[in-house]
């Protein structure tokens, strides 16, 4: 079932890019609360690239997996002292939001391993209580990160607010974009804009995202274990 999921997802982001004359996107599974085997299912049938939104949570999965060339992301909220055990598991990661965090990372990456990549999460609606930088401190906080030779600047991420109207959530991705396009402009080495989800990737494709974070529509839904705050991806 899983194997099938992902090709008719594989399939629609293929419809989505082509109808936006836009490349293909990177496909993320969000496995979070998922089983180890869940991923191993997915593997098998090709999927690479997979995101967790809490440390403890992937370091137990990836122990349990033990599969060579994955790629891993973090996708949630991180705390700063969490940020050396972070930098040590994840390839990327994708929330990070401010200028303390930017230094636990750049200093717990382990000598020797490539530079972490790293997503700048931005708060495109300007909500209360969700995590984000505001979209005016992208480029202090760009040029914070691009100064750590053991970081990587990737792009940006973001969550939109969750608008019954899907042209208020395209208006969103479109900011986003603009934001993306600016950042781009002043680093070379920025090409990645993550946005979209289960419910809403056909709209962030078409506006240019070139990574999407999809967990429901791949595993199906699951309730979370325990009272956990809203999640980075669905």
């Amino acid at each position: 079932m899983l194997s099938q999921r992902l090709a008719d997802i594989r399939n629609a982001l293929r419809k989505a890019a082509a109808a936006a004359g836009r490349p293909m996107p990177t496909l993320v599974a969000v496995s979070k609360f998922q089983p180890a085997a869940a991923v191993a299912e997915l593997a098998d049938a090709g999927q690479r690239v997979f995101a967790e939104n809490y440390v403890q949570e992937a370091q137990a999965k990836r122990a349990e997996l033990d599969r060579p060339g994955l790629e891993w992301h973090l996708i949630g909220h991180l705390q700063s002292n969490k940020a050396a055990l972070a930098a040590e598991l994840f390839d990327w990661v994708q929330s990070v939001d401010r200028p303390k965090l930017v230094d636990a990372l750049a200093a717990a990456r382990p000598p020797g391993r490539a530079p972490l990549n790293v997503l700048l999460q931005v708060n495109i609606d300007d909500e209360a209580g969700k995590h984000g930088c505001a979209p005016d401190q992208i480029q202090a906080l760009a040029a914070w990160v691009a100064a750590r030779p053991t970081l990587a600047l990737r792009g940006l991420m973001a969550i939109p607010a969750p608008h019954a109207d899907p042209a208020l959530r395209r208006a969103a991705f479109a900011r986003m974009k603009a934001l993306f396009d600016a950042l781009a402009a002043a680093h070379p080495g920025v090409d990645t804009l993550s946005m979209g989800m289960s419910g809403d990737f056909a709209l962030a494709v078409a506006e240019g995202a070139t990574m999407v974070r999809i967990g429901t529509a791949l595993f199906g839904s699951r309730p979370a274990p325990g009272s956990r705050d809203r999640a980075n991806a669905g």
